[in-house]
């Protein structure tokens, strides 16, 4: 069977199992169009993170941990870029907060200057610690009172700085370049570590960029989350309300609730499947191109690589800064689709474990194989829980209804999710082990 048809049929079957949960109405399938877009448009997001994922590890070997980071900075995106300015807010402490934050940023660059400047000693040494001392009180000083007046504004509802009213498809980008942004300030620091080292060093990272979302109420209104975000598409009560689209609902004999669920969630598929084209596009040219072989090679031996003039430090920065870029544009999408910005939510073990799934279960390398991975795990991390318990309910099915073996596997058909995606993940590497598509 040749590559081709192989990768079309894999991706007709994932097609076909979509279709099945929109039409059928039996085993574990729900039989509900809506299911199957909101499935459609998730596995499409997730396609799009686990090609930026592909571009780090499959062309260039990089072990990034830190999806998660990089995600919630594209979510972050669309809180600064989509939404509206919060009233008052700028006058009551957003000045303040930027000057903080640029009086910290100039404070590290001296810092900076005296260690290359002065000759080592203990001269050197009290002189930076003046000057860090000095100037994260004169930060402090400005900063706190600062945050408690933008944190004051109407906090049940806000009690942020908001954004800058945009258009919501500009945060798209925008999440793009403020990931590739953070990427390339770690990716200097970090990038010196290899294997298991920079992993630790980008789940560290992630997991304090999620932690400052979490509790900086003043960016992101921390854990009480943003919500009521703008949206390319209109909302489902604006359509319900709409005498023109509810008289078209009615010729094709759908209740005005569920055409506008649809009518929503199909255009989002639309413009997620455009996103994802374009990115696949550009990643393929890349792939194909003298640079994708370069950092193939690099991948391969470093050092061969290097002998033969190539700078790897920088060509692994450069991959490592366009991966993240792609994660952010994702996750810029995923807040976009959910309408609202819930920092609690990003689970940096949870969830790049199972965009690390994908990619590896797709085929490492192969950016063809990270859409299918993206596309085919998330429809089984969704499914796989009522999957699990109908096989429970099979098995107790022998067991009295009082049981406290059945009430307990029946209680425990949830956690069936992560137990599925280990068991898949050990049989492909067991059977195939590069992939359902591999790397050419």
């Amino acid at each position: 069977m040749s590559d081709t048809v192989k990768t079309s049929l894999l991706f007709l079957f994932v097609g076909v199992l979509i279709l099945l949960e929109g039409s059928t109405n039996a085993l574990f399938f729900s039989g509900s169009w809506n299911s199957a877009l909101l499935i459609l448009n998730m596995g499409l997001v997730s396609a799009i993170m686990a090609l930026g994922v592909n571009l780090q590890w499959g062309f260039a070997g990089l072990f990034n941990v830190g999806i998660m980071g990089f995600v919630a900075l594209g979510g972050l995106a669309v809180v600064l870029v989509s939404s509206d300015p919060t009233p008052g807010a700028w006058s009551q402490g957003g000045v303040g907060i930027i000057m903080a934050l640029v009086m910290g940023a100039m404070t590290l660059v001296a810092a900076i200057a005296v260690f290359r400047m002065m000759e080592p000693g203990k001269l050197r040494s009290v002189v930076m610690i003046a000057v860090l001392a000095v100037g994260f009180v004169v930060y402090r000083a400005i900063f706190d009172p600062s945050v408690a007046g933008v944190e004051a504004i109407d906090p049940a509802l806000a009690g942020h700085l908001g954004g800058l009213g945009l258009p919501v498809l500009l945060a798209w980008p925008a999440g793009g370049l403020l990931a590739a942004g953070a990427a390339w300030l770690i990716g200097k620091t970090a990038l010196g570590l290899r294997s298991d080292y920079l992993a630790i060093a980008t789940l560290g990272i992630a997991e304090i960029i999620i932690a400052v979302m979490k509790n900086e109420d003043w960016l992101s209104r921390g854990v009480k989350n943003v919500i009521g975000l703008p949206r390319p598409m209109p909302y489902e009560v604006d359509l319900q309300n709409d005498a023109e689209f509810v008289a078209k609902a009615a010729d094709y004999g759908l209740d005005p609730v569920l055409a506008s669920t649809l009518y929503v969630k199909l255009g989002y598929s639309l413009m997620f499947t455009v996103v994802l084209l374009v990115l696949l596009w550009m990643a393929q040219m890349a792939l194909k191109s003298p640079w994708g072989r370069m950092m193939r090679a690099i991948r391969d031996n470093e050092v061969a690589a290097e002998a033969m003039g190539k700078n790897v430090t920088r060509r692994h920065l450069q991959i490592f800064v366009l991966g993240s870029a792609i994660c952010g544009i994702a996750g810029a999408m995923m807040t976009t689709l959910d309408s609202q910005l819930t920092p609690g939510t990003y689970n940096p073990l949870r969830f790049t474990f199972l965009i690390w799934v994908m990619v590896i279960v797709g085929g490492s390398g192969n950016n063809f194989g990270s859409v299918l991975g993206g596309l085919l795990i998330w429809f089984l991390w969704i499914k796989v829980e009522p999957m699990g318990l109908l096989l429970i309910e099979t098995i107790t099915a022998g067991l009295s209804d009082g049981s406290a073996v059945k009430a307990h596997l029946l209680d425990s058909a949830a956690h069936m999710r992560l137990l599925t995606m280990g068991l898949i993940l050990l049989l492909v590497l067991r059977f195939s082990p590069r992939g359902l598509l591999p790397e050419r």
